[in-house]
């Protein structure tokens, strides 16, 4: 192959090569799929060449990752509306059961399995005896269809249930509902706008980013190659050219009272007044619920158009976003102290999550904390990975999870785990009392708000060997 693949792709001026492999490749790895309306079906297949001809099926739904940057310019030149977005992934026993036995993707990880009593335990997450009946048996396959609309996600994923032989059976499914704020902006369930900081593979992408940064010069690289998201697909039949990537699928319960409530403690415990209690949340999160970083200093209410070009390096004592902060945990930034920026990394992940779970609150709104669901909404969590052991599991295990990461100066307390995502034991933790402040005040732990309900790894294969497996 004479692509490169350690570099973004210039879709629009690619060659043949890069063409095919667009052409070949599922949507939502390279870019994002917009969809506010989803559905994540678990398949289990009980006879092979029935589940083969349901693949051969699915094929033609799958869109491409060429289709979806066709249908994205479109809508930017005259607001064209793009189809459903239809993806396929299959696990390790999926493809046993489909009787694929060489060349199948081999990611030590993927091969266990999240379900393992070693990842397990390794991720500190819950028994897999606690977790929702569909996480509890074998899944060989998911199906993900999604909409802007919900009577086009309905309509497409009743058109896939159609294709479902008798063998074929449905374990389970997930609905994706969007949320979002009062200017539109993507939010997840405790209010804060997601989706940032992610890797970018596009070199359309990247200008534009760099574009709607003052200078045109961004202090943190969004740039990644092809090489941190394409697994080759070798199981293809023609597997010159064939890629695919791993998924990380998590579903995270999010009981948004209760942090909710450990905002406004918070608030309480550094003596916030007014507009700028807002900030005990953004001392949890690292950044204010429309997106802007703590790096940033601002007044109470006042936004900034500051996403993502930061860094750590003028907050190295950790005096406006706090160490254990959690896009500070999850995304050092080349501050983490353990390794050197380049291999740090390597450990980014492509984020594709959606929200789930309807609520009578506005998530948007000024409620007091007892007005917040409890329980039944969260984040559909999906990442793409070439290495899930380097990526995902290195990220939840050494950094999220971790009590002593990042490393902080020394005469400072451990940073303590990520005060949302994070599993296993809380302890108290130091908070700056004030942006630049000479000394820390130690607050109560943070609750657990977020508890992992079930999940899997999975490979979403190109088109061609859905085509002709």
């Amino acid at each position: 192959m004479t692509l490169d693949l350690t570099v973004p792709l210039d879709w629009k001026n690619t060659d043949a090569e890069g063409a095919a492999l667009l052409d070949r490749l599922q949507a939502n790895i390279l870019r994002p799929h917009v969809r506010d309306h989803l559905s994540v079906l678990f398949l289990s297949f009980g006879d092979a060449a029935e589940a083969k001809d349901l693949l051969h099926a699915l094929e033609p739904m799958v869109k491409s990752a060429k289709q979806h940057l066709v249908e994205v310019e479109a809508f930017r030149a005259d607001a064209t509306l793009g189809t459903p977005y239809v993806g396929v992934g299959l696990t390790a026993s999926g493809y046993a059961a489909l009787g694929v036995t060489h060349h199948v993707p081999a990611d030590p990880s993927f091969t266990r399995g999240m379900a393992a009593h070693d990842t397990n335990v390794a991720l500190d997450d819950p028994p897999v005896s606690t977790w929702d009946a569909p996480y509890r048996g074998e899944i060989h396959a998911v199906v993900i269809v999604g909409d802007a609309t919900d009577a086009g996600m309905s309509a497409t994923r009743n058109a896939v249930l159609d294709l479902l032989p008798d063998s074929v059976s449905v374990g389970g499914e997930e609905i994706g509902l969007g949320q979002h704020n009062a200017n539109g902006d993507g939010i997840e369930h405790f209010g804060y706008v997601d989706g940032r900081s992610q890797p970018l593979f596009l070199t359309q992408d990247i200008a534009d980013e760099t574009a709607d940064t003052p200078g045109d010069h961004l202090a943190w690289d969004p740039a990644f190659g092809l090489d941190r998201v394409l697994v080759a697909d070798t199981a293809a039949p023609h597997p010159h050219g064939a890629f695919g990537s791993y998924l990380v699928f998590r579903k995270l319960e999010q009981n948004v009272r209760r942090f909710k409530q450990a905002e406004e403690d918070l608030a309480d415990q550094l003596g916030l007044i007014g507009e700028d209690r807002e900030r005990a949340g953004a001392i949890l999160i690292g950044r204010f619920e429309d997106g802007t970083p703590l790096t940033t200093n601002r007044e109470a209410g006042e936004p900034l158009p500051v996403a993502n070009s930061f860094t750590y390096g003028q907050d190295t004592n950790g005096l406006k976003c706090p160490f254990h902060a959690h896009i500070r945990k999850s995304n050092p930034r080349g501050s983490g102290g353990f390794e050197p920026p380049a291999q740090e990394r390597l450990h980014i992940m492509a984020r594709r999550g959606q929200t789930y779970g309807e609520r009578v609150d506005d998530p948007d709104g000024d409620i007091a904390p007892s007005g917040r669901p409890s329980g039944g909404v969260g984040l559909l969590f999906m990442a793409f990975n070439v290495n899930i052991a380097q990526q995902f599991e290195f990220v939840q295990t050494l950094w999220v999870n971790n009590p002593n990461f990042p490393s902080v100066p020394a005469g400072q307390p451990e940073p303590g785990p990520d005060p949302v995502i994070a599993q296993g034991p809380r302890p108290s933790v130091s908070q700056p009392k004030l942006w630049n402040a000479t000394h820390a005040v130690k607050i109560d732990p943070v609750p657990q708000a977020v508890t992992m309900k079930g999940g899997g790894y999975f490979f979403m294969p190109s088109k061609d060997f859905l085509a002709h497996v």
